[in-house]
């Protein structure tokens, strides 16, 4: 086992029931298309931040400001026990699965929980511990926590964020990269990006789609996020000279031209903070919701007016968006939100799973046909 360097793993399990955090979350403020609902999954979850879903009716939360993974253990619409797997980490965000394995993405480490669901008491209690996958990601929290999950090449893909809000990134950064399972064979797979926190694929052609957040401080409305479009490896999105394939940058822009770059596939909103997405893979929605793209917007932070706290819907067809819109909103109350979406999760049943790490929790939304 790889030398493991100050981790704290004790035992922790959260018993939901019918418990008063639940009634304390407004879900019913939530606005969502007609014969749609949204419940609370879990509270207590604080932190919450990237999901997994296991084999054996589990459900993984890595966490940023909180240090710790979660296993929750569910039950039809509703987790019934929180359990912390780790604590102690820094800043855990990225959780994936495979073979049986957790992976889990802390700044400059990637960490594997083996046999995980089989062990999950073993690891609450600190009698299994986590194997170093990996050490050799960057250091800087700037932009250093990690969205992680396994393509359909069977890889790891690990995305490192420039090191700044505006800044030429040395080769080791503004990226994504792809790393076998055993943490050999680093490849960078895309650049110039500044700080993506979610991708997927397209389970039509195998293609990678992935969010990227735009620079601060050039006013309320530029530069917008991006959704990005990565049929291929070697692709370049622009940053730092070009935001939004069309806008080159007051400081960099000069160095190279927005041509020289790949466009992104939609503009998604300045400030809005679009991190987690999925493709949705279930049946349960309505026929046109297959194959369409749910993003959470965790929501601006330095915009004079707020814009994002919700989720939205992406329409691909051909390899090109052609509808963007909002799926669901009311995190946000004027200028005071309450919740902040943060990833999202297709569920076998075909409902979709949202983390809030504002709120400590996690929402199911479900389809229930009209009458």
């Amino acid at each position: 086992m790889a030398t493991m360097r100050a981790l704290r793993i004790g035992i922790a399990v959260v018993a939901l029931g019918a418990h008063a955090a639940f009634a304390r979350l407004p879900v019913e403020a939530i606005r969502l298309p007609p014969g749609f609902e949204i419940g609370v999954f879990a509270a207590d979850v604080p932190s919450a931040r990237s999901l997994a879903h296991g084999e054996g009716g589990v459900v993984f939360v890595g966490t940023n400001s909180g240090g710790r993974v979660y296993a929750l253990r569910y039950r039809g619409a509703r987790a019934t026990e929180v359990i912390t797997l780790a604590s102690g980490l820094d800043m855990p965000n990225g959780v994936a699965l495979k073979g049986g394995a957790l992976y889990v993405a802390e700044v400059n480490r990637i960490l594997r929980f083996d046999d995980v669901e089989a062990r999950l008491g073993a690891f609450a209690d600190g009698t299994s511990y986590p194997v170093v996958v990996t050490d050799r990601f960057p250091r800087e929290t700037h932009h250093g926590w990690k969205f992680i999950r396994f393509g359909p090449d069977g890889l790891l893909y690990v995305p490192v964020g420039a090191p700044c809000n505006i800044c030429e990134p040395d080769e080791r950064h503004g990226l994504i990269s792809r790393i076998s399972p055993d943490g050999s064979g680093v490849e960078v797979f895309a650049r110039g990006i500044r700080n993506s926190v979610g991708f997927d694929w397209d389970p039509r052609t195998g293609e990678l789609w992935f969010t990227d957040n735009g620079r601060d401080w050039l006013g309320d409305d530029l530069p917008s996020d991006e959704l990005n479009h990565a049929p291929k490896p070697g692709m370049n999105f622009g940053y730092p000279y070009c935001h939004q394939g069309d806008t080159p940058d007051p400081e960099f822009g000069r160095r190279h031209s927005c041509a020289e770059f790949s466009p992104p596939a939609a503009k998604l909103g300045a400030h809005v903070a679009s991190l987690g997405m999925r493709f949705y893979t279930g049946t349960q929605f309505p026929p046109e919701y297959r194959d369409n793209i749910f993003i959470a917007e965790h929501g601006s932070w330095n915009r004079s007016r707020k814009s994002g706290y919700r989720i939205a819907r992406v329409v691909v067809e051909g390899g090109r968006v052609v509808k963007h819109e909002v799926f669901a909103e009311g995190w946000l109350q004027g200028e005071s939100a309450w919740g902040r979406p943060v990833d999202v999760e297709v569920m076998p049943d075909g409902s979709l799973l949202v983390s809030d790490d504002r709120a400590g929790a996690i929402y199911r939304i479900a389809y229930r046909a009209q009458r």
